[in-house]
């Protein structure tokens, strides 16, 4: 949330140090429930959400940002930076949702892709740092939208393969 307020006022240096921050802690939950070996199923399905609700968050953050003229980024590509912010949000969503969606339709761990949430994270991240934020919302669009090919892909290579079960039938 706090990386999300940085960008909607105008500080994209701050969001991508919040953003490595509250990385450091995303990824000690993990490791610390693993050690002391308190993994749950409900732990998973709380952790990927409030995942997507941070993610929801720097992105409304960025459009916010810019829509209110605190954050200045230059059109990339004649497309305005805060439609590159929707598209990397919807690509963000979906990449975490074509996953879910494959793996409960049969798929094992799906975890194919360019664009899995540590690198957008990191490219995010990188772009607040760096004053590149509209060329890393380019990049995470990009990216998130060919994960999710790759992953429907993927899932379709898997599920249409007949299982024995179906070889079996008459």
């Amino acid at each position: 949330m706090a990386a999300g307020a940085a960008f909607a006022l105008g500080k994209p240096f701050a969001g991508g140090l919040l953003i490595l921050f509250s990385g450091v802690f995303d990824i000690l939950d993990g490791g610390v429930a693993r050690a002391k070996d308190r993994i749950t199923p409900f732990g998973g399905v709380l952790d990927s959400v409030c995942d997507r609700y941070s993610d929801g968050l720097m992105f409304l953050g960025i459009i916010a940002g810019v829509v209110n003229g605190r954050l200045t980024l230059p059109p990339i590509l004649q497309i305005e930076s805060w439609l590159w912010a929707g598209y990397a949000l919807i690509g963000s969503f979906l990449v975490s949702y074509t996953r879910a969606r494959a793996e409960s339709a049969g798929c094992r761990k799906l975890s194919v892709g360019v664009a899995e949430r540590t690198e957008r994270m990191i490219i995010l991240a990188l772009g607040g740092l760096s004053g590149f934020l509209g060329w890393a919302l380019v990049l995470i669009a990009v990216f998130s939208h060919i994960t999710i090919i790759q992953r429907v892909l993927r899932a379709k290579s898997i599920l249409n393969k007949p299982s024995e079960v179906d070889l079996q039938k008459p």
